[in-house]
């Protein structure tokens, strides 16, 4: 039969143990030091209290007649009994220089020999001393009696070591109440402090908490995700490596105000919130972060915790997506209306008019040809050409001509390979998506870009004929969230932020000034430029 092994106590048990049996340890060892401190305090009380005696009796002037007297017993017995009764001593005896007793509390000692040392005394010193005698052994004082210097007798007073034992066994009694309270007030006090601990603890013992603080850092340190812990004043406590990552932040930040760390104002605003925050699009310098905030409390608010997500290529892919979603779209319209001409066509056949059928059929095929051209001969690079032939359908089903300028020349091969197309595709897809947004309704609706490749950069220009953006809003422009316009389903102000974040990303510009048309004309540049692991730069290009 397998019996179960006894699970390890607690950390707050062990404490528990711990703490009783030092206290009950602390307790009884001042018990026996006390016992003996008190014991020698005791005999030394006792010593004092016998010379005092003794030297009183030895000062006393009718003890001096006695002595001269031819019966010294006969006055001087009475007389030290009482003194003995009176002092709470336990003899008094007084002698002759050669040690023959005139008193005891024995009367039949009287005239024996006192048993001790009176050697000092008859040098006229007076001392004390630990002896046993014919009552058991006893601390007492010896002293000489004087008359007129001479001396004429001795006088000897001292306290039974068994009447000492018994001052100091009381004291004993009353100390070990006094630490039997002390030790059930310590138990108790450490009983409540560790059934806190234990609340805290959750009853583990020190090998779960160790083995859950590896599992705990291996956890941390493991995730890519980003994780930010904050305290109730906001400071940071604990940050993982994917949320420094994320954040860019660098250093020792723990214990620091999230709102010193440098980051973003939306997104330390979002930090700062007291309510939680879930999957919200936040961007910092060179990343797209969902953020999601949960308030810890216990009671009281204890703290926030922040887990961080990189959607910055999941954005690209997104941006590209809309890119064929338009591309489709403007595919389908096109297909409709290639499906009316054809019709068109095929009506003037039936009707007998093949010349103008002919010649409606060959317009519009050199129209769409010319537009195809244009842009192809504008823009080698294939990624940019489709982008601009899909966006100028797009922009044709909403009443918006777009035009490439004359002056536009970006041959294919020209970009480096630290400029992917994607992030082409981001920044003048979201530029001109804006561009029509803005010129759509205005009276001659245009939209005008321009691709060069001048001076080692890559210039983009894209100009409308809306609105324009006030002076006032040039910056705040490229913030996200930013919008003139009402915020639809999916939110607005995001486009502007992720081109301005993939431009500063390559470490280009980005500016808007007011265009020749009146409205906005924004403007990228971009190095054509390899940019090195030293932050150098190397000429480069596709091959």
């Amino acid at each position: 039969m397998r019996y179960p092994l006894p699970r390890p106590r607690s950390l707050a048990g062990q404490l528990f143990a711990m703490q009783a049996v030092l206290i009950a340890v602390l307790v009884a060892g001042y018990a026996v030091f006390s016992y003996f401190s008190d014991r020698s305090q005791a005999q030394e009380a006792a010593g004092r209290q016998a010379m005092a005696v003794a030297r009183s009796v030895a000062d006393a002037p009718s003890v001096r007649e006695a002595i001269r007297t031819s019966d010294p017993s006969a006055a001087l017995q009475p007389y030290a009994l009482r003194v003995t009764e009176d002092t709470e001593v336990d003899f008094v005896t007084i002698m002759n220089p050669k040690g023959i007793r005139w008193t005891h509390p024995d009367d039949e000692q009287i005239g024996q020999r006192f048993l001790g040392h009176i050697a000092p005394a008859l040098r006229g010193e007076s001392f004390t001393e630990t002896y046993t005698g014919t009552l058991g052994p006893s601390v007492r004082a010896v002293t000489p009696v004087l008359d007129d210097g001479a001396i004429v007798g001795l006088v000897s007073a001292g306290i039974r070591v068994d009447a000492i034992s018994e001052r100091v066994q009381e004291q004993l009694t009353a100390l070990i109440g006094v630490a039997g309270v002390a030790l059930a007030l310590g138990a108790i006090g450490t009983y409540v402090i560790n059934a806190r601990l234990r609340r805290h603890t959750h009853g583990m013992n020190a090998a779960e908490l160790s083995r859950m603080h590896d599992y705990h850092q291996a956890a941390l340190h493991a995730v890519r995700e980003g994780l930010l812990m904050l305290d109730g004043q906001y400071r940071v406590a604990l940050i993982n490596d994917g949320g420094r990552e994320l954040l860019g932040v660098s250093g020792d930040v723990v214990g620091r105000s999230v709102a010193e760390i440098g980051l973003p104002a939306p997104l330390t605003g979002a930090l700062l919130a007291s309510e939680p925050r879930v999957d919200e699009v936040h961007l910092t310098a060179d990343r797209v972060l969902v953020v999601n905030t949960s308030p810890v409390s216990g009671g009281e608010r204890r703290g926030t915790v922040v887990t961080l997500r990189d959607v910055t290529e999941l954005q690209s892919v997104m941006g590209e997506l809309d890119s064929e979603r338009g591309f489709t779209q403007a595919l389908r319209s096109q297909a409709h209306e290639a499906a009316n001409r054809l019709h068109t066509v095929v009506s003037l056949i039936e009707l007998g008019r093949s010349e103008e059928a002919v010649d409606f059929a060959t317009a519009e095929l050199e129209l769409a040809q010319a537009l195809t051209d244009q842009v192809v001969a504008a823009v080698g690079e294939p990624v940019l050409a489709a982008l601009l032939l899909g966006k100028t359908a797009q922009a044709h089903e909403r009443g918006v001509e777009l035009v490439v300028s004359a002056d536009s020349r970006l041959d294919d091969g020209l970009l480096p390979g630290s400029l992917p197309a994607r992030d082409l595709v981001t920044i003048l897809g979201n530029l001109i998506d804006n561009a029509v947004d803005a010129a759509q309704g205005s009276v001659r609706a245009r939209v005008t870009v321009s691709a060069v490749a001048e001076d080692g950069e890559l210039v983009l220009r894209v100009s409308d004929t809306g609105a324009g953006v006030d002076p006032a809003h040039t910056e705040a422009v490229f913030q996200r969230g930013f919008s003139t316009k009402p915020a639809g389903p999916g939110g607005r102000g995001l486009g502007l932020a992720l081109v301005r974040q993939a431009v500063h990303r390559h470490g280009g510009t980005l500016s808007v000034a007011e265009a020749d048309e009146g409205g906005a004309e924004f403007e990228v540049r971009l190095p054509l430029r390899e940019r090195t692991a030293a932050g150098g730069t190397t000429s480069g290009g596709r091959t």
